[in-house]
C-alpha cells in the first residue's frame, strides 16, 4: 500500500472540512477541547498558501494537517522564526489506529530541514 504526502488542492476543501467534523466529534466524545468550525474560505486560503497537507493512501486522504511558520499565541517567546508548527491533524475515521502520526512527524522533520527550520512543534489542546 503506497502512500504519499503532498499539498492539498482546492478540490480537497470539502474532504478536509469533513475530516475536521469527524475530529470535532471525536474530541467532544473524549471531553477534549473541540476545534471551532472553520469556514471553507479559511481552508481554501491555507491551501493556496501551501499550508494544508495530506497523507494519501490509494487515492484516499487518510490524514490532513496545516502548518505555519509562526505561532506566538501558543509558543510565545519560543517562537523565534526557527520552527515549523503543525496544527489540526485530522485522520479519516476509517483509518484511525494506523499510527500515521509517525509518518507525519518524519515528513515534518524533513520539511523543516528543507525550510531551514530547527524545530518541529505542535500543540495538543487539553
Amino acid at each position: 500500500m503506497a502512500d504519499k504526502i503532498e499539498n492539498c488542492l482546492i478540490d480537497d476543501a470539502d474532504v478536509i472540512l469533513s475530516l475536521y467534523q469527524s475530529a470535532r466529534e471525536l474530541q467532544a466524545s473524549k471531553g477534549m477541547v473541540v476545534w471551532p468550525i472553520f469556514e471553507k474560505s479559511f481552508i481554501e486560503k491555507e491551501i493556496t498558501e501551501l499550508r494544508q497537507w495530506k497523507l494519501v493512501v490509494e487515492d484516499v486522504i487518510v490524514c490532513n494537517w496545516a502548518i505555519t511558520f509562526s505561532d506566538k499565541e501558543i509558543w510565545e517567546e519560543k517562537d523565534k522564526n526557527d520552527s515549523i508548527y503543525i496544527h489540526r491533524i485530522a485522520t479519516n475515521p476509517a483509518f484511525r489506529g494506523n499510527k500515521y502520526i509517525h509518518k507525519i512527524v518524519k515528513w515534518a522533520r524533513e520539511h523543516a530541514k528543507q525550510k531551514e527550520k530547527q524545530f518541529v512543534r505542535g500543540h495538543i489542546g487539553k
